[in-house]
């Protein structure tokens, strides 16, 4: 009978206070005498006695085949255990169980042991002030919501390696734009500026060199003209990692992924992912890295003793263009077409292009604020801006390059669709023309609603019945009566006062 160690020791324990090996095996709870009298006469452990195993207790199933796996490995050692099996079931069909791909992949397993070299982490010394790591990190898998519309965005985290403090700012793409506001806002919140800014070698901050350049520098990347000048202007030196190295920013890579989970735990208490703005969001984004680094607050006060104090400027986050509109009320901003009010056509306008939304300015005037789209041969028209053109011109409509935008929201899509199906094209388009003049002119979710309702009721329809819906009729103002003023209050009033003064 097999004892384990604790087993063991009591029968020794109880044999050198004089017990008998069968009072002793009663104690370890053993049955046998047997088997007190066994490791009292070794001397030993049972975990001292065990040798490793050097026969196979069944056979191996894949002995005729390995060889061709192991060629295939030594090709391309990165392929999956489980990629390989099922190209072993294809090849040989009938041959192989599903249930065998957990001993395949310890046969694999085992292979990688003996012939695949690992590359170790360095881990390094940090000193204080010295860098501030920066990295932009998706945040999208939150699933956060602004007024219940999905927010797809990320977070431009920046990190000081030495004490891991930590800040950022959302943004809808990995820019220059964002990286100047991340940036910015975390030297802002620090009150300090680190000797070295270090980020990956993304488009924002580096570029690829000509031919020319990589034999003078000896490297494959450049720096941006515009990324050295915002690192100039607060006396900061530009390093990147190296191409194919992310782990050497691996400190913000490490503090990303223990922000997205301190992030899901507060989303969970707080009982809800949907904020009013992204005001909202940021605020609560700043109040979890707060508490975070509320930690972090005595090795934060070493790294801002040798860091130098922010300069008393900052630089404008962000970027202004020119841009001509042309008789389509349209413009062009980074590749991206946009509509502009059409008392704008023939004017050349000012644009300041934000991260979130683009300002147009003319006459030094604010026109208009419209959604920053991100990417190119995107287009942003706001049926607003057009619809009396639209009216004036409803022919133009069935056809416009841009029509799909004139559909607010699906209702409004199938609403016109269904006045296709019941009315002559010119009429169906005059009539959906001038439902949409409507929303111009109310509430463009009121009419949604109407619309609704009128699409549910399944009957013919026109722009009136939607207005009849809106009870756009003001509400008759409520009579007042007017009551009798008794003037002689007033006499007794003045009379008081004459005789207190007197």
């Amino acid at each position: 009978m097999t004892a384990t160690d604790a087993q063991v020791r009591i029968i020794m324990r109880e044999r050198k206070k004089g017990r008998t090996q069968e009072q002793a095996a009663a104690s370890a709870n053993l049955r046998s005498r047997k088997t007190a009298a066994k490791y009292e006469h070794l001397g030993q452990l049972p975990s001292a006695l065990k040798q490793p195993r050097t026969y196979r207790t069944r056979a191996d199933p894949f002995v005729e085949d390995w060889p061709e796996v192991e060629e295939m490995l030594e090709r391309a050692p990165e392929l999956e255990a489980k990629a390989l099996f099922e190209w072993l079931c294809e090849e040989h069909t009938g041959k192989y169980q599903e249930g065998q791909l957990r001993t395949f992949q310890r046969r694999v397993a085992r292979w990688r042991l003996h012939h695949c070299d690992q590359v170790a982490v360095l881990e390094q010394v940090h000193h204080p002030g010295e860098v501030m790591q920066t990295d932009g990190t998706w945040l999208t898998e939150l699933g956060v919501t602004i007024g219940g519309q999905p927010f797809k965005h990320l977070l431009i985290h920046s990190v000081l390696p030495y004490s891991n403090w930590e800040w950022g700012r959302v943004a809808q793409s990995e820019s220059l734009a964002a990286i100047k506001l991340g940036v910015q806002s975390t030297l802002v919140k620090l009150g300090y500026v680190p000797r070295l800014h270090q980020t990956d070698n993304s488009s924002a901050a580096t570029h690829e060199l000509s031919a020319k350049e990589r034999e003078e520098t000896d490297s494959c990347r450049g720096y941006t003209e515009a990324y050295l000048q915002l690192l100039a202007h607060y006396g900061m030196e530009a390093r990147t990692t190296h191409l194919h190295s992310p782990h050497e920013n691996g400190d913000v890579e490490s503090s990303n992924g223990g922000l997205k989970r301190a992030l899901k735990q507060h989303l969970l208490l707080r009982g809800s992912r949907d904020f009013e703005s992204i005001e909202a969001y940021e605020a609560f984004l700043g109040q979890v890295m707060d508490k975070r680094n509320s930690t972090r607050q005595e090795r934060l006060a070493e790294e801002l003793a040798v860091m130098e104090p922010l300069p008393a400027t900052s630089l404008p986050t962000c970027r202004e263009v020119t841009a001509p509109v042309g008789n389509s009320g349209l413009i062009q901003v980074l590749r991206n077409t946009y509509s502009v009010p059409t008392n704008l056509i023939n004017h050349t306008v000012t644009v300041k292009i934000h991260e979130w939304h683009l300002e147009i300015y003319c006459g030094g005037e604010l026109m208009e604020t419209l959604p920053r789209l991100v990417g190119r041969r995107k287009h942003h028209v706001n049926y607003r801006h057009l619809i009396g053109t639209l009216l004036r011109k409803p022919g133009g409509f069935r056809n416009y390059r841009y029509r799909d935008d004139l559909f607010p929201s699906l209702v409004f899509r199938q609403a016109w669709e269904q006045l296709n199906q019941w009315s002559a094209p010119r009429k169906a388009d005059l009539t959906y023309l001038r439902v949409l003049s409507l929303a111009a002119r109310t509430l463009e979710s009121d009419v949604a609603s109407g619309l609704e309702l009128l699409l549910a009721a399944g009957k013919p329809w026109d722009e009136s019945d939607v207005e009849r819906l809106l009870e756009l009729k003001p509400a008759p103002a409520p009579e007042l009566s007017c009551g009798e003023v008794a003037l002689d209050i007033y006499d007794r009033l003045l009379q008081e006062v004459r005789y207190e003064s007197a």
